[in-house]
């Protein structure tokens, strides 16, 4: 029984499975021995061999990220060539390579920039209203949430989404405040939902409490140490006051003698 077994797990002694041995492994025929057992050359190894499956390069399927930029049409002209005359009689190969279908993702943010504000300007000439100013965060908000979907850990640009999230909200606020009906009319066209700032609320402990009161007390006693060189400084501007009032007066006074006196 002995010997079957050496020759099983020795590599010198030809095995065939599948008219393949190991001898064809180290001449280099096949990349791999196919005997379960050898463990006479490192190209046996159990770990190799399992190592084998771990090591292919696994490709990750992208997702399909949805852009608010899909709705605009192809065939519409960029934003610096839209209202010029001669693009009237221009061929149709220019209006392709001067349309959105071959331009950069900053040339159409700047179509649908142009697309939102038109939806809530109040005037033609309107470039500076609240609503305009919101229009345009609403489009660089989306651009930002789309890019942060596909780079997830770019912390430069989730900070000025951020930043642009908390201003707008604030301007929606003001709009909120002041004209009800514009603020109703601005969420609607730019399919914005507000959710207004949460006040902030901190869970009281013994800790917090005791270290506010310490706070109060030190504060206060501070102030009545205070109180008599606030009174001496406030006393002693109402004297500066009294004498510069005094002195106008006396001034008008000569003034006046001076004009009533005859030459």
């Amino acid at each position: 029984m002995a010997a079957p077994m050496a020759a099983l797990f020795d590599c010198t002694e030809k095995h065939t499975v599948q008219s393949i041995d190991c001898t064809e492994y180290l001449t280099g025929e096949v990349h791999s021995c196919l005997n379960p057992f050898c463990l006479s050359h490192p190209g046996c190894s159990p770990v190799l061999q399992a190592a084998r499956g771990y090591a292919r390069p696994v490709t990750k399927k992208r997702k399909d990220i949805p852009s608010h930029l899909d709705d605009l049409p192809p065939t519409l002209l960029k934003k610096d060539y839209a209202n010029l005359p001669i693009m009237n009689s221009v061929d149709d190969v220019v209006k392709r390579l001067l349309s959105l279908e071959m331009a950069s993702q900053r040339e159409k943010l700047k179509v649908k920039t142009q697309q939102l504000v038109e939806k809530v300007r109040r005037s033609p000439h309107d470039s500076g209203s609240f609503e305009v100013q919101v229009a345009i965060l609403t489009a660089k908000i989306r651009t930002l949430e789309e890019h942060l979907q596909k780079h997830p850990k770019d912390k430069r640009n989730r900070r000025f989404m951020l930043m642009g999230l908390d201003r707008r909200r604030k301007m929606l606020g003001y709009l909120r405040r002041v004209n009800y009906s514009t603020f109703e009319n601005t969420c609607k066209e730019l399919g914005i939902q507000y959710s207004p700032l949460q006040p902030y609320t901190r869970r009281l402990t013994k800790r917090w409490m005791v270290k506010k009161a310490l706070c109060i007390k030190v504060f206060q006693e501070k102030q009545k140490l205070q109180a008599a060189e606030r009174l001496k400084k406030r006393r002693e501007w109402q004297a500066r006051a009294r004498a510069a009032r005094e002195q106008q007066e006396k001034q008008v006074q000569e003034k006046q003698a001076q004009e009533g006196t005859p030459v």
